[in-house]
């Protein structure tokens, strides 16, 4: 009885195992805000992560252009042909300068265009008046060293004229290529006809007009080949003269007395020496006209022959008077 009354009267001991209901709820409420945290946290990692890309795309775009905004119009354009490099043109100069020695700057300008990989294409050298040499060069140089041996050239002496012009004809350059692509097809059609014609007759007739056709082809070709020669090449004209020692060109001074007299004494003396030669020309016509006249007028001084003989007088007759 006691050891009931003892049990009773003590309250029940809890288990060791066992929480209390308010530490659950608890611990529950605090995974639950962490799993918020953590959800919240991931979201805006995500939400930078995002950001970030959409900057490295934006500024990727940025750096390609429009191409890489525009996937399909770039593909398109890759495969499209480039057009800005299919520009023809024609560049031609002309230059006159005054150098010191002629044959020394023909030397130099004909090194500077072997050297840019052109070439010397004409050259003439002359002498006036025994002392005084020109020459005339027509250089050709690859379009990309133009400018440099242009401006090599004008500063091998002193620049008198300069002038330079360019040519566009990238048109005519594609219409003969796109006449020529025509002309071919045209030529291989008219060989397999050939090649299937059964009768004589119409061999002759397409030999004729293959004939004319590869005749007209071979000219679009020469076209073309000269295109692309004037277009690879550039043309300089380059005019080289010495000074004249007094520093002035004789032909440019006044003309004064001294000058005046002395060509007309030179004019007198060349009139004087066509004069001689005219009468030492015509001296012997002269002389024989003359002769002729003389003859001419003995012959009218002769006295005519009488044809019959005086007669004596007749008897009873007077006799004329004495003269």
């Amino acid at each position: 009885m006691t050891v009931g009354h003892h049990t009773r009267g003590r309250p029940p001991a809890r288990s060791a195992g066992r929480l209390p209901r308010a530490v659950l709820a608890a611990g529950l409420l605090a995974v639950l805000l962490g799993t918020g945290a953590c959800g919240a946290g991931d979201s805006a990692v995500d939400r930078g992560t995002a950001a970030s890309d959409d900057k490295a795309v934006a500024s990727g775009a940025e750096r390609d252009g429009p191409a890489a905004a525009r996937p399909a119009a770039g593909a398109t354009s890759e495969a499209a042909p480039d057009t800005a490099a299919a520009v023809h043109v024609i560049r031609t100069a002309t230059l006159d300068v005054e150098v010191t020695s002629v044959p020394k700057a023909v030397a130099a300008a004909r090194a500077t265009a072997e050297g840019a990989g052109g070439l010397v294409s004409e050259e003439t050298t002359e002498r006036l008046d025994g002392t005084h040499e020109t020459s005339h060069l027509v250089l050709r140089v690859p379009q990309e060293r133009y400018e440099g041996v242009l401006d090599e050239l004008a500063g091998s002496g002193k620049l008198l004229t300069r002038t330079s012009a360019a040519k566009d004809v990238t048109g005519q350059v594609v219409d003969v290529e796109s006449r020529i692509a025509t002309q071919r097809a045209s030529v291989a059609r008219v060989r397999e006809l050939m090649d299937k014609a059964g009768r004589l007759s119409d061999v002759v007739a397409l030999e004729g007009e293959l004939s004319s056709r590869q005749a007209d082809l071979e000219s679009l070709l020469a076209q073309q080949a000269s295109l692309k020669d004037r277009t690879s090449l550039a043309t300089i004209t380059l005019e080289l003269s010495e000074p004249y020692a007094d520093g002035a060109d004789p032909g440019d001074e006044d003309t004064g007395f001294l000058d005046a007299l002395g060509g007309g004494w030179d004019a007198f003396v060349t009139t004087l020496r066509w004069i001689t030669v005219a009468i030492g020309a015509t001296a012997p016509f002269l002389a024989a006209v003359a002769v002729l006249l003389v003859l001419g007028r003995l012959l009218r001084r002769r006295p005519p022959r009488r044809r019959t003989q005086d007669r004596p007088p007749a008897p009873g007759a007077q006799a004329p008077p004495a003269p």
